[in-house]
C-alpha cells in the first residue's frame, strides 16, 4: 500500500480500509499465547466492582472475560505487535509518521452469547485536536464474520463530525449513539476481517459488532493511534498520558 493513493483516498472517502493478511498466522498465535496467560492473571485478580465491567454477562460459561485495557502498555507482545512496520507502515500512510498510541483494547467476545457494542465514535472518547490525525486499527486474532460479531460500520459517517453519545445510567464508559439517530444516507456494512488481517477506521467513523451467538470467540486489538504532533482537549474521561506508547 505504500505507494496506493487510490487506496489512501478510499479510506479518506470512506473512513473504513480492511488490509488482509498483515500479519502471519505464526504471529498471531505467539500473541494469543500470550493473551491467554493474561487473561489467568487478571480472572486471578479483579475485584467484585471491576467484574461489572470487564465480565461478560449473558455468556453460558461464567467468568468470561470481556475486553482488557492497555495491551500495548501493559504486554510486551501486543506492544511488538503495534510497533511492527508491517502494521505501522500502514497506520502512517493514512495520518502521517510519528505515531503514539493513546489507548489499546483487546476484545474478548466469547462464543455462545459474548455481548453486543453499541455503535459510536471513537472521537468522542479521545476529543483530539487534529481530528484526521487519529485512527483505529483493528486487528483481527481470530476470523471475525457475520456468525461471530465483525465490526458493522456506517461508511461517509465520519465526514459528518460529532454525534450525540448517551450512556446507561450505571455504565459511565459505555458511550453510545442510537442508530435510530443516523442518517439514512450512511450505509451500515458489515466488514468480516480474516485471522491477521486489519481494519482501520477514522476516529468520527460511527461503528459497532453484534452479539457472539456463535460457538467460536472473536478475539480482536484495538490500537488507537494519533500523529505525535497531535494532542487530547478536555477529553470526556480521563487519559493517563504515562500509558501512552510511542511507536514511531
Amino acid at each position: 500500500m505504500a505507494n496506493d493513493r487510490a487506496l489512501v483516498e478510499a479510506y479518506r472517502e470512506r473512513g473504513q480500509l480492511t488490509v488482509p493478511s498483515v500479519f502471519t498466522s505464526e504471529r498471531i498465535a505467539a500473541v494469543l499465547e500470550d493473551l491467554e496467560q493474561w487473561k489467568r492473571e487478571v480472572l486471578g485478580s479483579l475485584s467484585e466492582a471491576d467484574k461489572r465491567w470487564y465480565l461478560e454477562r449473558g455468556t453460558e460459561e461464567p467468568d468470561q472475560l470481556r475486553k482488557l485495557d492497555h495491551p500495548a502498555h501493559l504486554r510486551p507482545a501486543f506492544r511488538a505487535l503495534a510497533a511492527d512496520p508491517a502494521l505501522t507502515a500502514l497506520v502512517e500512510e493514512l495520518i502521517g509518521p510519528g505515531l503514539v498510541i493513546l489507548f489499546s483494547q483487546v476484545f474478548l467476545k466469547p462464543g455462545k452469547g459474548g455481548g453486543p457494542k453499541p455503535c459510536h465514535q471513537d472521537n468522542f472518547y479521545f476529543a483530539p485536536r487534529d481530528e484526521d490525525a487519529i485512527l483505529t486499527a483493528w486487528v483481527a486474532l481470530d476470523d471475525a464474520g457475520l456468525d461471530n460479531g465483525c465490526l458493522n460500520y456506517w461508511l461517509g459517517s465520519h465526514h459528518g463530525g460529532q454525534r450525540p453519545h448517551t450512556h446507561p445510567e450505571d455504565e459511565p464508559f459505555n458511550l453510545q449513539v442510537a442508530e435510530a439517530d443516523i442518517p439514512a444516507e450512511f450505509e451500515k456494512m458489515p466488514t468480516p476481517v480474516a485471522s491477521g488481517g486489519v481494519s482501520f477506521h477514522h476516529g468520527w467513523m460511527l461503528h459497532q459488532s453484534s452479539q457472539n451467538l456463535s460457538g467460536k470467540p472473536r478475539r480482536a486489538v484495538a490500537f488507537h493511534y494519533m500523529s505525535r504532533g497531535n494532542a487530547l482537549v478536555d477529553p470526556p474521561l480521563p487519559f493517563d498520558t504515562r500509558r501512552f506508547v510511542e511507536v514511531g
